[in-house]
């Protein structure tokens, strides 16, 4: 698949990056040659890349890693004793020259800014983490928080570990029901949240949904309100602490906790396809070396740049952005808002005026904005701009080429980045030293063994099949919070010490690889495969479509038919759309995996951080229990399709 790419790095470029640098300190100039000794010797490869990321010790550890409990379970940095935010930010803090650095800038939905360099953001977390130690918070504990893109969200996350806490992110977006189920899941004993947030220029509360929350979780002893929004608030002064009252009571004097490698720092939840979301247990040498090394090493973050990813803390883009950037003692972006208000040009915006050399997005935020054209792009300077990092789903064609052409002027790398919470970043990526195709992943990452694997097992190349990992990586999940059973189930069960991650993946002889979709969304055609992705980007290379969503449906002789939920760009004539676009899958597809039927629809079911619900768009038609659907921002969208499905089913 080189044929097909469309960004070569000269040589010269290749000697810049800090993934080449590394390879060659250690001996190769050959990256293939290099992934195959990362996998091949873990021990070696994970002992080599916390030295080449700087991670300080409190305590050296004796071994890299422990397989005694199995594959399931490893143990990482044995005896070795460090603190996360020590790495994120004290050190910087403490070193001269970085001092007065830019650590962090927060922009609000109406365009207020914060800067705080490391210093200033130490004094903050310290401040914050000496306040919750006067309010009992001790090593081990949790604290759920349920907050928006804000700064004092920064401030919780890196206080809690700073004193040995743990905390728990929840999507800022939930409702009371989504948020008590995690509380319920963590048992947290702390929850920070809001008064409420600003969001296209009008103001959402939290409380109301934080206080129906709290009311069915019993282990919650106070509650933490900061006054975003500044209005008066009734609290109950024995359950109920403002964050400028707590502040008041505390010093900057705090004790940074020397944590065991293995000790958790950060409970993340996913929503599981049916029943409660999964908790992921992720420690201090864990999800943040990995997060640190992914944006250092793949993305080549440096000291002076500045990382921008469009997300929420509740998504494990969040952490990754905190951690990514900090600890490689990068400036990161904070923002509050949405990517088209005031204007579709706000993105741009952002990063014209912050400089921002590394900028995150999703697929489906990209297919949205490219919607409104390129004059909103062109208004703006994006000279700055070093790498786009895009994850959450598969790209199709279009849309990734526009973002290449219309926003990175046919120069900046794309680097497509699938991996997941329980990863603690990416499986598969683009690598800045090799070529880079639209789509497509063109190397495992360093440290990653992945193979594509068929129904029986064995690893395939040319043929779509499963994505696993049969090593051990830094960032893996410590099983499920209190649900190793389940964590088992889920990844483990497939083939023998094997982690099954749930996508559908093709890789060639060039080691290019694709991700067709997720396995349990995969159809099966009268015995042919096709991710739902695939037949996605037929419908959205039409002119008249601007989002596509398929789906597979039981079917008497071909066991399952495609069907495709389609947005228009005009709704107008929809009869007349309806036929031209079944004859354009049909052309482009063949007859026998065309869709059989679509259907109109004002938006595809999407989570905040843009992620399309085929799960819930396929149970809503079906009329079937849709699981957790704490994510989804639109749900409103389920009532049409429903009503399709019924309609469908009485004809």
């Amino acid at each position: 698949m080189s044929t097909h790419a469309v960004w070569f790095p000269s040589e010269h470029y290749q000697k810049q990056t800090r993934l080449y640098d590394w390879m060659k300190s250690l001996g190769f100039t050959n990256y293939n040659d290099f992934h195959e000794k990362s996998i091949d010797h873990i021990e070696w490869f994970w002992d080599e890349a916390v030295k080449q990321l700087g991670v300080e010790w409190f305590q050296p550890y004796e071994r890299t890693i422990d397989l005694s409990y199995g594959m399931k379970y490893p143990k990482w940095f044995i005896n070795g004793k460090l603190n996360v935010t020590y790495n994120a930010v004290d050190k910087w803090a403490e070193t001269p020259h970085m001092a007065n650095e830019t650590a962090l800038i927060w922009e609000s939905d109406d365009g207020e800014t914060l800067h705080l360099s490391y210093n200033e953001l130490k004094k903050q977390v310290d401040q914050t983490a000496s306040a919750f130690y006067e309010l009992g918070i001790r090593q081990g504990d949790i604290i759920a928080i349920y907050l928006p893109m804000i700064p004092e969200t920064l401030y919780t996350m890196l206080a809690a570990s700073k004193i040995g806490a743990i905390f728990t992110p929840a999507f800022s977006g939930y409702k009371s029901e989504a948020i008590a189920t995690r509380i319920q899941a963590s048992q947290a004993k702390i929850l920070v949240t809001a008064d409420g947030y600003k969001r296209r220029g009008k103001t959402h509360d939290m409380m109301q949904e934080a206080e129906a929350a709290v009311a069915s979780c019993p282990s919650i002893e106070k509650i933490i309100v900061v006054e975003r929004l500044s209005k008066s608030l009734e609290l109950e002064p024995s359950r109920h602490v403002t964050w400028t009252h707590m502040l008041q009571e505390a010093s900057q004097e705090v004790f940074t906790e020397h944590m065991n490698a293995e000790d958790p720092f950060m409970i993340i939840y996913t929503s599981g396809t049916t029943g409660k979301p999964k908790g992921a247990v992720h420690t201090h040498s864990g999800f943040p070396i990995k997060a640190c090394f992914d944006a250092g090493i793949i993305m080549d973050v440096k000291q002076k740049d500045t990382l921008f990813w469009y997300t929420d803390m509740g998504w494990m883009m969040g952490p990754f952005l905190v951690y990514g950037g900090l600890m490689n003692g990068a400036t990161i972006v904070m923002f509050e808002g949405t990517p088209d208000y005031p204007k579709p040009n706000r993105i741009w915006d952002i990063v014209e005026r912050h400089h921002v050399t590394h900028l995150g997005i999703s697929p489906t935020l990209i297919r949205s904005l490219m919607n409104h054209g390129t004059k909103w792009v062109n208004q703006h300077n994006l000279t700055s701009l070093k790498a786009i990092g895009a994850t959450g789903e598969p790209f199709n064609p279009e849309p990734w080429m526009w973002l290449f052409r219309e926003v990175g002027q046919s120069k900046v790398p794309i680097i497509n980045f699938s991996g997941g919470t329980e990863i603690s970043g990416g499986m598969l990526g683009n690598v800045l030293i090799k070529p880079i195709g639209p789509i497509t992943f063109n190397a495992a990452l360093p440290g990653m063994d992945v193979h594509i694997y068929n129904d029986q097992g064995h690893a395939v190349c040319n043929e779509v099949g499963e994505l696993v990992l049969v090593k051990p990586w830094v960032g893996m999940t410590n099983g499920f919070y209190q649900e190793n059973n389940r964590y088992e189930q889920t990844y483990w069960s497939r083939f023998p010490d094997t982690w099954v991650h749930g996508d559908w993946a093709i890789v060639d002889e060039e080691g290019f690889y694709t991700i067709t979709g997720r396995s349990d969304d995969t159809l099966n055609v009268a015995g042919k495969r096709i991710g739902p992705a695939e037949i996605e980007s037929v419908f959205t290379q039409h002119p008249s479509v601007l989002e596509a969503g398929v789906i597979g449906i039981p079917h008497h002789v071909k066991g399952e038919t495609p069907i495709a939920f389609i947005v228009l760009n005009d709704a107008s004539s929809n009869v007349t759309r309806k036929e031209e676009l079944m004859k354009h899958a049909v052309n482009m597809l063949g007859k026998a995996l065309a869709p059989s039927n679509l259907f109109f629809v004002s938006d595809l079911p999407k989570t905040r951080n843009a992620k399309v619900m085929r799960r819930a768009m396929k149970a809503a038609f079906l009329n079937k229990d849709s699981g957790d659907l704490s994510a989804l921002e639109n749900s409103e969208v389920l009532q049409q399709i429903q009503s399709y499905g019924q309609t469908a089913t009485n004809e």
